[in-house]
């Protein structure tokens, strides 16, 4: 049944203190009862419980054929991680705090330098999960994948960061790994960038004040990610609430179920 105009003002209000951002429906969308859609930004997932880490299977599209993945998935874009190998000489892209996942003796990787020493980081692959054998990627070299693609690259600067980023000793340079090769492709390539930590987004809300994300991307899922995934019919209700708020983009751990489910259901 087709909305009243006055229903149409009372959902976009909402929408708008909820916090959605400035997606007016269109007349069309109105008349079909449907909402804008939104961006889907992928997101890889991580097991919950205290066995998380036994359970990883290194899902996060971190490395060229996870973001080719998400693309083939139906993806706008792809959320990944970004960490600091020792005195902040590299800026790789890995969700652990560990090289848990990869090949190797286990250390933070915050100790490993990225290109010498028995260990080194750009040495290392990763040994379990769908992406099995493939390797660290320096940011500079996601970032060219990621544009290849036309996805729009949407990172997290990694709280574990921080020690280095702050440091006086090595801080300089490790902005630098960061913010160099963001800089270098700003113009040409759609980038987001944030982290959870309050002194890091803090920072880059200085550096890099118009690549911040903010709360642009609503999180989609009510699901609880473990291994095996649950069934992306848990997350049915809370898809429904969230488009219902016109958000301008989303992020989902269920990025192929959650495009096919988005079919037909908006403009």
């Amino acid at each position: 049944m087709a909305r009243t105009p006055s229903r149409i003002a009372f959902t976009f209000a909402v929408a708008v203190a909820a916090g959605a951002g400035p997606c007016v429906p269109t007349a069309a969308a109105g008349k079909a009862g449907k909402v804008s859609c939104p961006l889907v930004f992928g997101h890889g997932g991580y097991p919950t419980g205290p066995d998380a880490t036994a359970k990883d299977q290194v899902r996060q599209a971190n490395n060229p054929s996870a973001v080719d993945d998400m693309k083939s998935w139906g993806a706008d874009g792809v959320e990944a991680d970004v960490q600091l190998t020792r005195d902040g000489t590299k800026a790789v892209m890995w969700h652990n705090v560990t090289t848990n996942g990869l090949d190797g003796a286990k250390a933070k990787i915050t100790e490993l330098w990225w290109a010498k020493g028995p260990s080194r980081l750009g040495a290392r692959r990763i040994t379990r999960g769908p992406y099995k054998g493939e390797r660290v990627h320096t940011l500079r070299a996601w970032l060219a994948h990621v544009e290849s693609t036309g996805l729009i690259a949407l990172l997290e600067i990694k709280p574990q960061t921080k020690g280095i980023l702050a440091s006086t000793a090595h801080g300089a340079q490790a902005w630098k790994e960061i913010s160099g090769p963001i800089r270098e492709r700003q113009g040409r390539q759609r980038i987001l960038v944030y982290s959870t930590d309050p002194w890091i987004q803090g920072e880059l809300a200085r550096r890099h004040p118009t690549l911040l994300k903010g709360s642009a991307a609503r999180w989609a899922d009510s699901a609880a990610w473990d291994e095996p995934a649950p069934r992306w019919t848990a997350n049915a209700s809370r898809w429904e609430s969230v488009l219902a708020q016109s958000p301008p983009s989303v992020m989902t751990n269920y990025t192929r179920d959650y495009r096919r489910w988005l079919n037909g259901k908006c403009t």
